[in-house]
């Protein structure tokens, strides 16, 4: 096969990974959908994925950066699934916080619009498109790195994987391998230095559930256990002249083998 053969199968294989990405919030969403509410959660990481997508999108255009017609389709195909899930945002939130989400939505889209008309009538060559936009994507994407950061440190100071499953950081990691091979292949900066990145964190993910998987284990058995310790009251009446006898509480016990459980 040839280098291009090559590097679009493996581009192929970078969306695929990336879809499963996207597509990894669709619990969550299917609980505001059927509890009719958005409850805690933060519309943010949508919003940051979404104008890291239409960034991506820019950068992929023939005027900006020739034959990257995967980066276009996997960024559309993102741009979509965050769409609905903001879509769902706007739909069950209230308030200032549905105006909020609805102002920084048209903020993103304002900014993309303005920054592709500087970028295609104030720059004439692919190199210097490239460049400021690459540059830029580079920025925006680092910023989404943020949130890998924050769970791994949530790992770090509960000592449990719980809320960071394997699946999604082997994904990650497959992900961030096939695009950098993708970017490697016909050397394109911009997209490797991210992707790096992205390899590097999802190491360091899966090497945190190698070293707290047991402690995870430990943490789960203990709140079972705890659970299970259910009062229970127990009222007995004399038949013969209808008193009752005073309430004996009696609660059931659970015993672990484990002696060492971290909370």
């Amino acid at each position: 096969m040839t280098p291009d053969t090559i590097r679009t199968v493996i581009g192929v294989i970078g969306n695929v990974t990336a879809v499963v990405l996207f597509l990894s919030p669709v619990p969550t969403f299917y609980g505001i959908w059927k509890n009719k509410t958005v409850e805690e959660y933060s519309a943010v990481p949508y919003l940051a994925t979404l104008l890291n997508c239409m960034m991506w999108l820019l950068y992929g255009l023939p005027a900006v950066t020739p034959h990257n017609m995967l980066i276009i389709t996997i960024n559309v195909i993102g741009i979509t699934i965050e769409l609905q899930y903001i879509a769902l945002f706007v739909a069950y939130s209230v308030g200032a916080a549905r105006r909020r989400v609805l102002l920084i939505l048209v903020a993103e889209v304002a900014f993309v619009s303005v920054v592709a008309a500087l970028i295609l009538n104030l720059t004439h060559t692919h190199t210097h498109r490239s460049m400021v936009v690459g540059i830029m994507c580079v920025f925006f994407e680092a910023a989404v790195y943020a949130a890998p950061l924050s769970v791994m440190k949530m790992v770090i100071q509960t000592k449990s994987v719980e809320y960071m499953p394997l699946f999604l950081s082997l994904a990650s990691l497959a992900c961030g391998i096939s695009w950098t091979a993708y970017a490697l292949i016909k050397f394109d900066l911009y997209i490797t230095i991210p992707n790096v990145l992205g390899v590097i964190f999802a190491v360091g993910q899966v090497i945190l559930y190698a070293i707290y998987y047991k402690s995870t284990q430990q943490i789960l058995e203990a709140r079972k256990v705890k659970a299970s310790r259910v009062p229970m009251t127990e009222v007995l009446v004399d038949g013969k002249n209808g008193s009752a006898s005073a309430p004996r509480s009696q609660a059931l016990e659970t015993t672990t083998s484990r002696s060492n459980v971290t909370y």
